[in-house]
């Protein structure tokens, strides 16, 4: 069984979490729930869960304070949050897993068996370090994305990504200096976090960077050539929004 911990501040939310773990995810064992940061790191250290439940916002601080003082421990996290955007953005730059409020009922027995598929590997803390570090941040400008590749977290900047490449639920990424790594997301998913000002989709595979196109070949209705040589076709309904880009660039 997986030891599972409730961090919630408001009190229906957090009984209201408490009976649909225990009424619909059976994989879970519910070892407790806390009201604020400082119960939370308690029990953190005296029942070492396996999977944590984290509100953002908390009277005596945020989730990300308490994941600052339990540095050392390693737990999943399923973030749960409402309407903190800045937090939001943070989580999926870092690809951390999250549940909007109000919970749905779905989404909450999807992200336990996630946890469930993972139980026997040992949980990376790298990515929950840099969601902290990004959190801290005035803005949402960010410079850096994690990608999970399955068995590891790979932080990259954003500036080395030359394009991705959709391939059913996968996508591939391909970046400066010939690295390649396959992603378990879509490139829509993709398509709505990175930068909007460098990143454009220019047909149904592919999203590209406009700061790593060198040419455009008329031929053929059209290819972006890409910085490390690959060219890519512009499809006919992205050709306008393309071609404006790139006479902006």
């Amino acid at each position: 069984m997986i030891k599972a911990l409730v961090i919630e501040d408001e009190q229906k939310s957090r009984e209201m979490m408490v009976m649909l773990i225990e009424r619909n995810c059976p994989q879970l064992q519910l070892v407790g729930a806390a009201k604020n940061v400082k119960e939370g790191v308690e029990l953190i250290n005296s029942l070492n869960p396996d999977l944590i439940f984290l509100d953002i916002s908390m009277p005596d601080g945020t989730g990300f304070d308490l994941l600052e003082q339990v540095q050392g421990k390693k737990f999943e996290i399923i973030f749960t949050t409402a309407t903190d955007k800045h937090a939001l953005k943070a989580i999926k730059y870092s690809a951390c897993d999250y549940i909007l409020k109000p919970i749905d009922v779905d989404e909450l027995k999807a992200a336990a068996e996630k946890v469930a598929l993972k139980k026997n590997a040992i949980p990376s803390m790298e990515n929950l370090q840099f969601l902290i570090q990004q959190f801290k941040k005035a803005d949402d400008n960010y410079q850096k994305i994690t990608l999970p590749t399955g068995n590891a977290y790979e932080i990259v900047n954003i500036k080395d990504i030359i394009r991705c490449e959709a391939d059913a639920s996968y996508t591939h990424f391909y970046l400066v200096g010939g690295k390649k790594l396959m992603i378990s997301a879509s490139l829509k998913h993709y398509e709505d976090l990175l930068p909007e000002n460098d990143f454009i989709r220019i047909h149904h595979q592919h999203l590209i960077n406009m700061q790593h196109v060198t040419r455009f070949l008329k031929q053929d209705g059209g290819y972006a050539v890409m910085s490390d040589g690959t060219q890519i076709e512009v499809s006919r309904r992205k050709k306008d929004a393309f071609m404006e880009r790139l006479n902006r660039v």
